[in-house]
């Protein structure tokens, strides 16, 4: 029986965890899991096509809008933290000796 496509990126998903599954026991030969491997690069090939044709509806951007900004202000601050330590520390430091 022909196994057919998945075309839901959840059913993507679902077989690749399946492929890994194979793939990791150790009764899988290597031809078997290079053809495994190629299934997978296809399969992730798919999913990157369903994610790049993916539309958002207004309100899903905004939401993906605003935690982005978020993220990007937390990143900002710990920056800014990791800066501040580093300022700190040398400024503790004794200067260089020649």
């Amino acid at each position: 029986m022909a196994e057919v496509a998945p075309n839901s990126f959840a059913d993507i998903t679902e077989r690749l965890d399946e492929i890994i599954s194979v793939v990791r026991s150790k009764d899988t030969s290597l031809e078997r899991s290079l053809d495994l491997y190629d299934e997978a690069i296809e399969l992730g090939s798919r999913a990157a096509e369903l994610v790049d044709s993916f539309d958002l509806s207004p309100e899903e951007a905004a939401q993906l809008d605003q935690a982005a900004r978020a993220d990007d202000t937390s990143l900002d601050a710990a920056a800014q933290d990791g800066s501040d330590s580093a300022s700190d520390a040398g400024a503790d430091a004794a200067p260089p000796t020649e």
